[in-house]
Parts: structure tokens; C-alpha cells; sequence
């Protein structure tokens, strides 16, 4: 188990990050962060470290509001709402100044921006550097408990999803530890674009296998996912692309940049301004393999549901290891744009592949969206065959 710094020393580094704020990260004394983030095991170096510190604090956060979806409303725990205004936390707040952050941060306890300085702020930062540790604390507690439970043998490199995103080898799940969200063992078929879905835990978005996002002006699930997540500016230029920067930090992390991943493999990043949807990780599902002059992709029918299976792998596994209760997950029709495989395929063997995945563990929700009514009816009669 890696050790883990002081309570104080996390004080005084989350004081200084909360002035300057998240993009000022990498100007910030950050040594108890990246000790802790490392224990956690969200960062592994130099390339990962700024996401690995801001994803843990997202998790510290989530923590403070009793592990739910952080909201600013009187739903949530005012500690939590103010730690998240305070750093920035929710989705399009990163880069407002420290001025309005604290702002409104003191809006959460109806006080001035002074007394809140002054006092409540003081709490605000301590107990979030407590839940840092409680994080840090029991994934290192879950990774140690991995290796004395299991000796399987691990998967082929770059074909096990979980291990290869930087987590460590997953444990079984356990019947109750998630709360379930209705409607659970459920497929539903909807008529719409995925970057609209609202309230849906995870989007499985389809990569080819060098893991490079489309362009944001193409008629892609990729591109679309690409465009909605990215985090703009008052003028609505984006400021963030935060789905291409963090495939590119897993891509020079396992050194795999310019070169393919093993067909079937998913890789998970945070959903960037998509969490104001409700929306809490986006599966990038690498099926597409490149051909001739990269214009055109083969898609293997088979792997459909391998990436099925291996984005519910990873699900479980971010559900207990960053402590997110998630219980619902969303697929497009994988493979039948650009891939080139017929919508019918496409529905048979994705709506197979959810199927035995619910029967392992019904505790889940599947939506399948498609923005074409022709291919929901397609869809729909997937889902209602013997």
C-alpha cells in the first residue's frame, strides 16, 4: 500500500489550489495530491498526474454528498455543493476565477464571501482533504484485498479494459453494494441522439482502435460525444476538449500513441461538461480497425460483444473503485455508421451481448439509442425476439 501524506499537508496544498484553481493545477505545490492520487491509483506519472488529482477530488466531492451525484440544489449536501463550487468541481465551473467560486460557494450558507472565508470555508477544506484520504485510504485497502482474493491470470495486454486504464485487476462484484436504478435489468430502446440522453451513468461511445476521437464537426457518435462534452468559454469556443485530452493521456501513458489498441478494448474518461446531464463516464470502445487509406474501417461482428462485455467489466469496476453508484449504461448501434455492418447484425448481436450481461447481473439498466426510427423499430425487434 503506498503511504499516504498528512492531513495537513493536503490543507495547505487544497488552499493554495483553491486561489488558484484547477488549471493552475500544474503551478500549485502538489506533492500530498499526487501522493494520494497515486495511492488511489489514478495516476502513475508526470503525463497523468493534473487528471489523476482532478478526478480524485471529483471522487472526494462525490464522497462529501454520501457518495450521490453532486447537485446544486437542496437535494445535496451543502458541504459537498460548496466544496464543488469552491475548486470548481461542476461541469463548465473549472476555469471561473476564485473570486465568483468563492462567491458562490458562500451562496450555499447564505453568508458574505468574508465570513465565509473567515469560516465556513475553513470546514469546507478540511473535510475535503479528509474524504482525499478516506479515498486514497480504501482503494488502497480494495487493491490490497484484490491480491490475497484472486490469482487469476491476467488478459493479454491492451485487451482487458480495467487493468489497462490505469485500475488495478477487479474483484468480483458483490450482490447489494450498488443500489440499483430503475428500471433494473431493463432494455429500453430510444429514438434519440446520444449526446442528448440525460441521466444515464455511462455512453459507450465507438472508437477505431488507434483511439483517436472524430473531428467535432462530424456526423459521428464519436464526434458528436467529442463536441458535447468539451468544456467552452462565455463565447462558447471550447476551452477543453476534455475526452481527446484524456484518451491522449491514457494513449502516452501505456505508450501506445500512433499505435493501435487490441480490437474490443475500452477505455474509460470522465464525461467533461456531459455531467451536467447527469452523465458520470463515457466508454471510448475501440472496434474500428483502419483500411487502405484510413477512410474506411472493418468492424468484426464479433467484436460487438466483446465491447459490450468489456464496457460492463469496466462499469462494474468504476462503480466500486471510485465509489460512483452507477447502475445504468448507454450503447449506440456500434459499428453500423462508418464500420459498415447492417443495422440488423448490429441489433442481434448487441441486444445478445446485453442480455447475458444482465443475466450475470441484473441489477443494471441498458438504453439503446439510435437517432433513426427505422433502426429503433430494427432495434425493438431485437429486444422483444425469444
Amino acid at each position: 500500500m503506498h503511504t499516504l501524506p498528512s492531513h495537513e499537508s493536503l490543507v495547505a496544498e487544497l488552499r493554495d489550489l483553491r486561489r488558484r484553481g484547477l488549471p493552475g493545477l500544474r503551478h500549485c505545490t502538489r506533492d500530498a495530491l499526487r501522493e494520494a492520487a497515486v495511492a488511489a491509483g489514478l495516476c502513475t506519472g508526470p503525463d497523468d498526474e493534473q487528471t489523476g488529482i482532478e478526478e480524485l477530488l471529483g471522487a472526494a466531492v462525490r464522497r462529501l454528498a454520501g457518495g450521490h451525484p453532486v447537485r446544486d440544489d437542496d437535494s445535496c449536501d451543502p458541504l459537498a455543493r460548496a466544496a464543488a463550487h469552491s475548486f470548481g468541481i461542476f461541469a463548465a465551473r473549472r476555469g471561473v476565477p476564485g473570486t465568483d467560486r468563492r462567491k458562490a460557494a458562500a451562496g450555499v450558507y447564505g453568508v458574505t464571501t468574508e465570513r465565509f472565508r473567515k469560516s465556513q470555508e475553513r470546514e469546507v477544506i478540511d473535510e475535503l482533504a479528509a474524504a482525499v484520504l478516506a479515498v486514497a485510504r480504501e482503494a488502497g485497502t480494495r487493491q490490497t484485498d484484490v491480491v490475497t482474493e484472486s490469482t487469476a491470470p491476467s488478459a493479454p495486454p491492451g485487451h482487458a479494459a480495467p487493468a489497462a486504464a490505469g485500475f488495478p485487476p477487479r474483484r468480483p462484484s458483490r450482490p447489494g453494494v450498488r443500489p440499483a436504478a430503475a428500471p433494473a435489468g431493463r432494455i429500453t430502446v430510444r429514438v434519440s441522439p446520444i449526446e442528448e440522453v440525460r441521466g444515464v451513468d455511462v455512453l459507450v461511445s465507438s472508437e477505431n482502435t488507434y483511439l483517436e476521437m472524430s473531428k467535432t464537426f462530424r456526423p459521428t457518435v464519436s464526434g458528436a460525444l467529442r463536441r458535447a462534452a468539451a468544456v467552452r468559454d462565455a463565447a462558447g469556443e471550447i476551452v477543453d476538449d476534455v475526452l481527446a485530452r484524456e484518451l491522449g493521456v491514457w494513449l502516452r501513458t501505456h505508450g501506445r500513441t500512433g499505435m493501435p489498441v487490441r480490437p474490443g478494448t475500452v477505455v474509460a474518461t470522465s464525461s467533461g461538461a456531459l455531467a451536467a446531464q447527469g452523465v458520470r463516464r463515457i466508454h471510448h470502445a475501440a472496434i474500428a480497425t483502419p483500411v487502405g487509406d484510413g477512410d474506411r474501417y472493418h468492424v468484426s461482428p464479433a467484436m460487438l460483444g466483446e465491447a459490450v462485455r468489456r464496457s460492463f467489466e469496466l462499469a462494474r469496476h468504476e462503480s466500486e473503485f471510485l465509489s460512483l453508484p452507477m447502475s445504468s449504461i448507454c450503447f449506440p448501434l456500434l459499428g453500423s455508421g462508418r464500420g459498415g455492418l447492417p443495422v440488423e447484425t448490429v441489433a442481434r448481436r448487441m441486444v445478445h451481448a446485453v442480455r447475458e450481461e444482465l443475466r450475470r447481473d441484473p441489477s443494471w439498466s441498458v438504453l439503446l439509442v439510435t437517432p433513426e426510427e427505422s433502426h429503433a423499430r430494427v432495434l425493438r425487434a431485437a429486444s422483444s425476439a425469444p
